[in-house]
């Protein structure tokens, strides 16, 4: 079966940047489906060649040493252009036509990605509806949508609504580039393909689960964009659930999309809905020092860009296990890990009288910057009493000298071959934001918690620190275990 991806916002950063090299690597690889063809769309007036010598040098640039100026030149002659306004719809005509030239009467799946501002995701859709690109009677018709999708419940649902009038959900791609990385899928095959760690994935064994996303930059230029969504919105609602669902969720009876996605909204609609007094003790909000000074936002902005929040998934597995989720920028240093904590021995036989407990069971899963698993664990002091110490156990994921794909590759082969398996459903995306609303709107009430200020390079409030420690637990501040 022959392929067309579509790829709107052509001349923008994230196709330079990500989706034509992934697509490049692809093809490198042999992963690509064979007959795959690009065509951009955007207003910038392009002729074929004149694109692909502008993608030429930027694809030189982010595939680095992996570039290969033959396998290059091959992968260049499947793509093509056609300039247009994704808000004219007599421009999605000329589109129709255009895919008619290069198709001919093949059969032919169609993915068209809207790599666009948010804005213009609905309008995509009702346009490309109108001009009758939605209609997959001589093949498939797929379209991929980027964050954010909606900034709240009700947008969400609108846009859900709006693009479900124009494609079937078996059709629609929200992606998450989150869920490409090797080390989110690998902890389906840690869970579910070894007889060792499932048995202890539950309230049993486990004392809380904490989950990281700490990010070393400020805001930058991207001060009007974030000081109208802050951290809830622009980590947590995405990126910091589906690392808590996948963490979270019940083996699937089989592992396809439905399956999968199905166990995966179980866990959202599991979590407890907080209510009154619980708003303030749910966790600690904070600004960065300095925040307010930055281009774009307001000099009295409420905007947290740093969030710790407790939640709690009220099931058999998880019940009295505190999920701890936490994300901010300029923070120590740029980290995204999963750290299951496990409860301590019930009595303590080594020590040599001390009374310390030794420090607790962890897996730590570390998704970014290098992907791999550390285990801690306790052990003999060589040559000595039996005193104890902590040691651990690492291992990488690209231990083997095989470098990994980009997220991107492994979604966009996805999307060409119709595997929804990492890509979010409407009442997965609808279920997020229903959890995140109420906190907000608490939050931006005259009964919200205090304001913290942090500094930059820190682990973010020591309100944070002192919240954790209320409950006799710690933050797990450590920059990257595995380098």
């Amino acid at each position: 079966m022959a392929h067309t991806m579509v790829i709107f916002g052509a001349s923008g950063d994230l196709t330079s940047r990500k989706l034509i090299p992934a697509l490049y690597r692809l093809f490198q690889r042999g992963r690509l489906p064979a007959d795959t063809r690009v065509v951009g769309f955007s207003r910038s007036d392009y002729s074929d060649e004149q694109w692909r010598e502008q993608l030429t040098a930027t694809t030189t640039k982010y595939v680095g040493k992996d570039f290969d100026a033959q396998s290059w030149k091959e992968f260049s002659k499947f793509i093509h252009y056609c300039s247009g306004d994704i808000q004219t719809p007599a421009d999605f005509e000329k589109l129709a036509h255009r895919l008619e030239q290069l198709e001919g009467d093949q059969t032919i799946d169609r993915v068209y990605y809207v790599a666009t501002m948010p804005q213009l995701y609905e309008m995509a859709a009702q346009h490309l509806g109108q001009a009758g690109l939605a209609d997959d009677s001589s093949g498939a018709r797929r379209i991929v949508i980027e964050k954010p999708f909606g900034t709240d419940l009700k947008t969400a649902r609108h846009l859900n609504q709006a693009i479900g009038k124009v494609f079937r959900e078996d059709q629609v791609y929200r992606i998450d580039h989150y869920l490409g990385k090797e080390t989110v899928q690998n902890i389906m095959v840690l869970r579910y393909g070894n007889s060792i760690f499932e048995p202890l994935w539950n309230r049993n064994y486990i004392d809380h689960v904490q989950i990281t996303v700490a990010e070393e930059v400020v805001v930058g230029r991207r001060g009007d964009y974030y000081d109208g969504s802050g951290v809830l919105r622009d980590m947590f609602q995405n990126h910091i659930f589906q690392l808590m669902m996948v963490t979270a969720m019940e083996p699937p009876v089989k592992f396809n999309s439905d399956s999968v996605r199905d166990e995966k909204v179980k866990v959202l609609k599991a979590v407890r809905p907080m209510k009154g007094a619980d708003f303030a003790d749910c966790g600690v909000r904070g600004q960065y020092e300095g925040y307010r000074k930055e281009v774009g936002v307001a000099p009295d902005s409420p905007t947290e860009t740093f969030a710790a929040l407790k939640l709690h998934i009220d099931n058999w597995r998880w019940q009295g296990v505190p999920f701890y989720l936490r994300s901010g920028k300029a923070l120590s240093c740029r980290t995204t890990q999963i750290v299951i904590e496990f409860k301590e021995p019930p009595h303590l036989l080594f020590g040599g009288g001390k009374h310390t407990a030794p420090q607790a069971n962890r897996l730590v899963i570390q998704i970014q910057p290098a992907e791999g698993i550390q285990i801690h664990f306790q052990s003999k002091v060589p040559d000595a009493d039996m005193s104890m110490r902590q040691s651990e156990l690492d291992f990488r994921f690209d231990s083997g000298g095989t470098s990994l794909p980009d997220s991107y590759q492994r979604l966009l082969q996805d999307v060409l071959m119709g595997d929804a398996s990492l890509f979010a459903r409407s009442d997965e995306v609808e279920s997020a934001w229903a959890i995140i609303d109420p906190i907000i709107a608490a939050w931006r009430s005259p009964a919200a918690p205090a304001m913290n200020s942090y500094p930059i390079e820190s682990w973010g409030p020591e309100a944070s620190t002192h919240w954790m420690q209320d409950s006799e637990r710690n933050w797990f501040d450590v920059c990257p275990v595995i380098s």
